[in-house]
């Protein structure tokens, strides 16, 4: 079906889509009240401003503080400087910036042949992923993690081989999880970029360590093996391997490694194939991937990972099951199981992303771009390059058309509702941002209401 031909018809679309778009992330999601910022926000001040320490720091009201490595808090100084509205404001800012990176790098030079009208389209569209909208009402960093890897997937894919890796040792610094891109690099034989990867994120880590000795002391002998500082695994927010097995009741960590072992397996031969084959994007996208599944715990939120798996859906011709995908991403499902994740039903439905997220490290098309649509790209992408690409010559990115455990980046989380049919009542979030302890009863709360910590 054909949009409207006039640029009134358009723009009326727009503001119906818009208006829609409000409607549904204020009433189907419950807003998270900037929590995870409010982490960062509070320890950042109580550490700078009134000689707290770092990891000591908790909500008023919760048992949540700040989780993440030292290098995270360094990078986060300047909003010592911020009040917490400033703070929300400039994360904001940072996260818009972030996504346009992400964007740009995903669809290249595409995004231009679909003018006002198909950007306005595609950010209601984004507006909708629940991982993406969590991001921005958690005030988390995702977003900007994956635009700092992207780039230098990026980088790698265009020839300027000699700043790539900074990017992914940045991300690894701040987080955890990104150090798998470091060993895509190892796969892929880019010996410089992984040894820039690993120098920076040692070099980050270190500086952190001279500015604050002793929250880095403490994160990497304590905090980071302590396990009750982010959340239950069971929580249905976690939609990691981990996550499902916890919800299974299966504590053995035996069976967790050898799941582990065998998602990491298949993610080296396919990823590996695919960087062999010039494919930066599926590469990089089946790593994100496989870290998602392999963090012990990954919260809804930090699948913005998923999204560069979309792009290549759409660039290998496969338009409908990426919309399909990113369509049941969209509708909070999993949430439908907060209160209950037994029986069949419960196996199924409650880690519906994290079948998604496996589906696509098993199935995501890779070497499948035409002749036509290869040589465009490589034509595209000469034009704005500076130096030439080394012998042989560097493979290109396809544009496309279109809580509870140890975790790398274990922040504190807040739960959605959802309904749909085949569940009964829609349930409620718990008041509890991880899920770490269970409230006797449901608390009903408004969907105008923000979640609270």
């Amino acid at each position: 079906m054909r949009g409207p031909a006039t640029d009134r018809g358009r723009l009326l679309l727009v503001l119906v889509l818009a208006a829609a778009v409000t409607v549904f992330t204020a009433t189907v999601p419950l807003l998270r009240g900037w929590f995870d910022l409010r982490v960062y926000h509070g320890a950042v001040d109580s550490w700078i401003h009134h000689g707290g320490r770092l990891y000591d720091y908790q909500v008023p009201g919760t048992a949540y503080g700040f989780t993440y490595p030292p290098f995270a808090a360094v990078a986060m100084l300047p909003m010592a400087l911020l009040g917490l509205r400033a703070a929300i404001a400039v994360a904001l800012l940072l996260n818009l910036a972030a996504l346009a990176v992400v964007l740009r790098i995903l669809t290249g030079r595409d995004w231009r042949r679909h003018g006002w009208y198909g950007c306005a389209l595609a950010a209601c569209l984004l507006a909708l992923f629940e991982p993406l909208r969590d991001t921005f009402s958690f005030g988390q960093v995702n977003v900007l993690l994956l635009a700092l890897v992207l780039t230098d997937a990026w980088l790698l894919a265009t020839g300027r081989t000699r700043w790539a890796g900074i990017g992914v040792g940045l991300a690894a610094a701040v987080k955890l999880t990104p150090a798998l891109f470091i060993g895509l690099l190892l796969l892929a034989r880019r010996w410089r970029a992984a040894a820039v990867a690993t120098a920076v994120a040692f070099g980050a880590t270190a500086l952190a360590a001279c500015v604050a000795p002793d929250a880095s002391w403490f994160y990497w002998t304590d905090a980071l093996w302590d396990t009750t500082r982010v959340g239950r695994l069971d929580y249905v927010s976690n939609q990691s391997v981990q996550g499902i097995l916890a919800r299974l009741g299966e504590p053995d960590h035996t069976v967790w490694a050898t799941a582990v072992l065998l998602v990491l397996a298949v993610w080296a031969v396919r990823a590996s194939r695919a960087a062999a084959a010039g494919e930066w994007t599926a590469a990089f996208a089946l790593t994100g991937l496989a870290a998602c599944l392999v963090s012990p715990v990954t919260w809804v939120h930090h699948l913005v990972w998923v999204l560069p798996s979309f792009a290549v859906l759409v660039r290998a011709g496969y338009p409908r099951v990426a919309g399909a995908l990113y369509a049941l991403m969209c509708t909070s499902v999993v949430w439908l199981w907060f209160d209950d994740a037994s029986g069949i039903d419960g196996f199924v439905g409650s880690n519906t992303y994290a079948w998604i997220t496996l589906g696509l490290l098993l199935w995501l098309p890779t070497g499948q771009l035409s002749p036509e649509r290869t040589t465009l790209t490589r034509s595209t992408l000469s034009t704005s390059a500076t130096n030439p690409a080394p012998s042989p010559p560097a493979p290109v990115i396809a544009p496309a058309s279109a809580h509870p455990g140890l975790s790398s980046g274990g922040d504190a989380r807040t739960t959605g509702t959802a309904s749909g049919a085949g569940r009964g009542p829609t349930r409620s979030a718990s008041s509890d941002p991880t899920g770490s302890t269970r409230p006797p009863a449901a608390k009903p709360q408004s969907s105008s209401d923000r979640a609270s910590s």
